[in-house]
């Protein structure tokens, strides 16, 4: 059995997909997987993937042209997607249970009905990421809360469970041309970064300054200020129901949605 270690993102998984079909070693001999074992399993070949670029959107290309468009974004939401759900112990290997897609779907006269095959283990567990990081981004999308900083600078801090910053950039680019923006992947210490009238890119925050990141230009804290003042003063004490609150909005997004900072401190103090 010959193992390729990917890195994990949708190039690393990409990439191993192309060298894995070059190695012509016959698809039931390879195995993918973007985690390197705890334990060498005995008689098997682990081969390091490193991430390609070039051969990565070759890969791309490939999936559509044949699988449309449809089915290659549920591809990359799989592969963005985080490993594990929450309770839940780890599952067949994403970068593994694409590549088994890939395959079976360029075997298929339409490609593009791949993920309807969902009696099969691979395809059941693609579908399922690609499920969980969809409905986190399209979350987001609604969630997500832009601060001017100091320099002008619009600015958002995330939490999320799973890689989406290449949705919300590619988003928030088409929506935003025109301004310089950052939103800050806290959980994955990244960043998509907008220069206005470009594009969009990915980028590590190793290094960057979390202090940098709290000063709000003046216009923004009057913002905020008006804006908390609004929703305290719209709330209804007898209709308040925290339990309905947090299910249409889980807590994890609340905590970087300003109207929710000093409603939240209140309930924190009542509690005590």
């Amino acid at each position: 059995m010959y193992i390729f270690l990917c890195e994990d993102s949708i190039d690393g998984i990409f990439t191993g997909i192309y060298d894995a079909w070059a190695s012509k070693y016959g698809h039931a001999n390879i195995s993918l997987t973007t985690c390197p074992p705890d334990n060498y399993v005995l008689f098997c070949e682990y081969i390091t993937v490193q991430t390609d670029y070039g051969k990565s959107q070759k890969v791309a290309r490939t999936l559509q042209k044949c699988l449309g468009e449809e089915t290659y974004t549920e591809l990359c939401q799989a592969a963005l997607a985080s490993e594990t759900g929450p309770g839940k112990k780890k599952a067949m290997d994403k970068a593994d249970a694409i590549y088994r897609t890939v395959i079976l779907a360029l075997s298929l006269k339409d490609g593009s009905k791949v993920l309807n095959y969902l009696g099969e283990p691979y395809i059941s567990r693609v579908f399922q990421l690609s499920r969980c990081a969809g409905n986190e981004a399209h979350h987001l999308l609604g969630f997500l809360r832009f601060q001017e900083l100091e320099n002008g600078l619009l600015f958002a801090r995330i939490y999320p469970k799973n890689h989406v910053l290449p949705f919300l950039g590619e988003h928030f680019s088409d929506r935003l041309p025109q301004e310089n923006f950052m939103i800050f992947d806290a959980t994955h210490q990244q960043a998509a970064l907008h220069p206005k009238g470009k594009g969009f890119f990915l980028t590590s925050t190793e290094g960057l300054q979390q202090e940098m990141l709290n000063r709000f230009s003046q216009e923004e804290l009057e913002y905020q200020r008006l804006w908390q003042g609004f929703f305290e003063s719209i709330a209804v004490e007898a209709r308040i129901n925290p339990k309905l609150q947090n299910q249409n909005l889980p807590k994890r997004f609340q905590q970087d949605i300003i109207e929710f900072q000093n409603h939240t401190a209140r309930r924190k103090k009542q509690n005590i």
